[in-house]
């Protein structure tokens, strides 16, 4: 067992919101195992992405910009895990780490910041958003609606809004939730917008030579978050997608099955293809099967966002 000498080392990002999520991981392996709290100590990682705030994700790096610099950690040996938000781990992992365990899911729908709803913004209102999935959706809905870039942690985006800086934004539900601002704004039916793929997931990682963290890290595996996860990311996989790609998609159980609905869209909104699928037994090849066949719907200008 982990000591207060010897502790079980969670690598996290310093936002508020990443360190909450690091102690909802916490809160499962005390549950799990019965580990004092000082026996588990969080270690703050900067990513390139809390330092880099001024533009897109897709102009600087990615997704890897979020877990590159924990990954380094994880593989230097100065924490034993790693704690992410799963909708921003990059589809393909290095082989030397594996992720162990995911926490039930919350919440995966968006919520609206500035407005009751999407209908009752002012014509030409400005968004501020960095998702291409997020402005793709809301110009597909409101064609008039004006797109600018909104990074940096939650308290600052909803600043933003209270400055009038922007009119609106959009933000994931889950992680207000996890920040005790769970009355904010207006929450979006996924019905009118699919979430990001693994919107609402936190996911942990360890490296795959050390079978001790994951066994660990096993007890506290939620099963049915981990499959829906699995089916969205390997949508993802097929579909070749980037940071520059509109993509949405959400798993559900369904029984021991998984039905899986997803949405690729062109990035002014015009066009959207969307389809579902029952995913056998929650059969990764038939959510690969679904990416393509969202690709044969889709135009060429729309292809030619995605590689397959």
């Amino acid at each position: 067992m982990p000591t207060p000498s010897s502790p079980f080392r969670i690598g996290s990002r310093g936002s508020p919101l990443a360190l909450a999520q690091a102690e909802l991981t916490i809160a499962a392996l005390i549950a799990a195992h019965g580990w004092p709290r000082e026996a588990i100590r969080i270690v703050t990682v900067t990513t390139s992405g809390d330092r880099i705030q001024d533009r897109a994700l897709a102009e600087v790096g990615g997704k890897a910009l979020w877990t590159k610099e924990l990954d380094r950690a994880l593989l230097d040996g100065e924490i034993d895990c790693s704690v992410h938000s799963m909708k921003d781990v990059e589809t393909i992992r290095p082989e030397s780490i594996r992720i162990a365990a995911m926490l039930p899911r919350a919440a995966v729908e968006d919520r609206l910041i500035g407005a009751t709803s999407i209908e009752v913004l002012p014509q030409g209102a400005v968004i501020g958003t960095s998702s291409p999935r997020r402005a793709a959706q809301l110009k597909a809905l409101r064609p008039d609606l004006q797109m600018t870039l909104l990074r940096g942690n939650v308290a600052t985006r909803l600043a933003r809004v209270e400055a009038g800086d922007i009119d609106a934004t959009l933000l994931a539900a889950a992680g207000l939730d996890r920040l005790g601002l769970g009355g904010t704004g207006t929450a979006i039916p996924v019905e009118a917008m699919i979430p990001a793929v693994a919107q609402g997931a936190v996911g942990i990682e360890c490296r795959a030579d050390d079978a001790r963290a994951q066994g660990l890290l096993d007890a506290i595996n939620h099963g049915d978050t981990a499959r829906c996860v699995r089916a969205e990311r390997a949508l993802l996989l097929s579909l070749g997608g980037t940071c520059h790609s509109p993509i949405a998609a959400l798993a559900r159980p369904a029984g021991a099955d998984i039905h899986l609905r997803a949405q690729i869209l062109s990035e002014d909104g015009s066009e959207q293809v969307t389809d579902e699928a029952l995913l056998p037994g929650g059969d990764t090849d038939a959510a690969m099967a679904l990416g393509a066949r969202l690709l044969d719907h889709a135009s060429p200008a729309l292809r030619a966002l995605f590689t397959r």
